[in-house]
């Protein structure tokens, strides 16, 4: 993956850990906005001899959605990262949700999400992303999906 030389880890943003962790590295991202990539491979849950799975790629974008989101409670003030930080954090609807195709093994994904709306708690954000996954130029995901994040 030449491409990735000024990439962002992604253990900054979410939770997740291997073997539940569905996304690479953080391309792009702002307040907004993310962009992320996830290579498909053999060891993956979601994945089987046909390649990755329709629940692979709602994971996969769902992770990628918290990263905007994610900011808030894994970064202070100054950006830096929080030590010994909490948070749990789940899809609490899918509005609409379209697979148009799924990768192979081996293959790698990229996907984008943009926050649609948002609310903010005492410890905890409810919201809305509007993302899809590709493939090179190949549409494989649009989906809008809620999520729901709370510090512990």
């Amino acid at each position: 993956m030449e491409f990735l030389q000024n990439v962002i880890e992604i253990q900054n943003y979410l939770p997740h850990r291997a073997p539940m962790l569905m996304v690479d590295f953080i391309l792009d991202l702002n307040d907004h906005e993310v962009k992320t990539v996830f290579k498909i491979k053999p060891d993956n849950l979601f994945a089987d001899a046909n390649g990755f799975s329709e629940a692979g790629l709602i994971e996969n974008a769902a992770q990628t959605c918290s990263a905007i989101v994610g900011q808030t409670f894994f970064l202070d003030e100054n950006q830096k990262v929080k030590e010994d930080v909490e948070v749990i954090g789940f899809i609490s609807g899918i509005k609409k949700a379209k697979v148009y195709a799924l990768p192979k093994m081996d293959e790698t994904i990229t996907t984008e999400a943009v926050l649609h709306s948002r609310f903010d708690g005492e410890n905890y954000s409810i919201c809305t992303m509007l993302c899809k996954t590709t493939m090179d130029k190949e549409l494989l995901l649009e989906a809008e999906i809620n999520l729901f994040i709370q510090e512990k």
